[in-house]
């Protein structure tokens, strides 16, 4: 599954929901699973392919990082614990209500037996990622540099330590759900679980809350951090820092800290990719004899070499004077000088007549050739 498109899999778009999704998924589990297609190992292939791409694309936080990366970092993952992905090989997915049943993120089995009617302990959950912006000036972007940057967020709540509950007392098992987070609906031929409509899933039930948290079991704050941004970054660039997102609920994980920059514009520098551009005035008699001017670079300057009879908008490159590249360090982007022919608004009386004495030899017609053989010729013709 490593080099496959899971969207491609399960036949929806990028940008669909997480909704759009689902329904993708139930309907070729219908349509694949095992239990409809006996003895028919493509189906089964296909049914594996099918619950290892919504294993990745169901989850909101795996599917993040599968679009960050381009590619599959779960791979050999089994969506059911056993069977396909597992080292004893074979097919062990279980009923067809229960892969419906995964479409809810219910949790099957349990303390309860074979039929998975027991109590359930609420898993951990991964903190959310948190986004913020920071803006730098053009060198900075270029040459890395430490920024200030206060995030606000939530953190544990240090009256309840997180239970949400008033100290002294303890949340009590959901009596609805009886602790696991969710509740069957029967519908038709299959059983469908979602997240308990009593307790919202967490499987317990405040009875109390904590006076500080209100029974969320965490208090908004303000973080304060330096942040190191590193060489090259440009407009957009996105700097993660891990684990400084917000706290994991019940033990789990925080989240990450994406840093997005914004630079100020070079007012001689021009980003495009991985170079640079820089927009160099010429004189007329510099493009027609040749000169050797002084151009900028990031750390100075130096002399280039202009040709005779250079032409508007040609360009000259500096190899390796560019900004650091992200996905290299050890190599630098280049700096291109496009030559443009600098041409005065007006002309003293001096410049007029070194003009005109210059007409007189660069005689000619410059755009004979748009004619030649064309539209003016045919015309002449008829």
């Amino acid at each position: 599954m490593a080099q496959q498109d899971l969207y491609r899999v399960l036949g929806v778009d990028k940008k669909a929901s997480q909704d759009e999704i689902k329904k993708a998924y139930r309907k070729l589990a219908r349509q694949y699973h095992p239990d409809r297609n006996p003895d028919d190992a493509s189906a089964e292939s296909r049914f594996k392919e099918i619950s290892a791409a919504y294993d990745v694309l169901g989850d909101p936080d795996k599917r993040k990082e599968y679009d960050r990366q381009g590619a599959n970092p779960f791979a050999g993952a089994n969506p059911f614990g056993t069977g396909a992905g597992g080292p004893g090989g074979g097919f062990e997915a279980g009923s067809f209500s229960d892969i419906l049943s995964n479409l809810f993120g219910s949790a099957r089995g349990g303390a309860g037996g074979a039929g998975g009617a027991g109590r359930a302990t609420p898993q951990p959950e991964r903190g959310r990622d948190l986004e913020a912006e920071v803006r730098l000036s053009f060198q900075q972007a270029v040459d890395g540099a430490q920024v200030s940057l206060s995030v606000p967020t939530s953190s544990m709540c240090g009256t309840c330590h997180g239970t949400g509950a008033k100290p002294g007392t303890t949340p009590k098992v959901c009596p609805r759900c009886q602790g696991r987070g969710v509740e069957n609906q029967g519908q038709g031929l299959f059983s469908i679980s979602q997240p308990c409509s009593m307790c919202g899933g967490s499987g317990a039930i405040i009875e109390e809350p904590c006076p500080t948290c209100q029974g969320t079991g965490a208090v908004r704050t303000v973080k304060n951090y330096k942040v190191n941004v590193p060489a090259g970054v440009r407009e957009g660039s996105r700097v993660r820092l891990a684990g400084k997102g917000e706290p994991g609920r019940r033990g789990g994980p925080p989240g990450d800290l994406y840093v997005i920059t914004h630079v100020d514009a070079s007012p001689v520098f021009k980003r495009k990719g991985d170079h640079l551009e820089v927009e160099v005035p010429l004189t007329i008699p510099e493009a027609l004899r040749g000169a050797e001017i002084e151009v900028p670079t990031l750390s100075g300057s130096k002399r280039l070499r202009v040709k005779p009879g250079t032409k508007h908008g040609t360009v000259q490159r500096l190899r390796g004077e560019g900004p650091p590249k992200l996905s290299d360090k050890k190599h630098r982007g280049d700096i291109h000088y496009r030559f443009v022919l600098d041409v005065p608004d007006h002309l003293t009386r001096e410049q007029e007549a070194a003009v005109e004495e210059l007409s007189k030899v660069m005689n000619g017609n410059p755009r004979a050739k748009l004619f030649a053989g064309g539209a003016g010729a045919a015309g002449k013709a008829a």
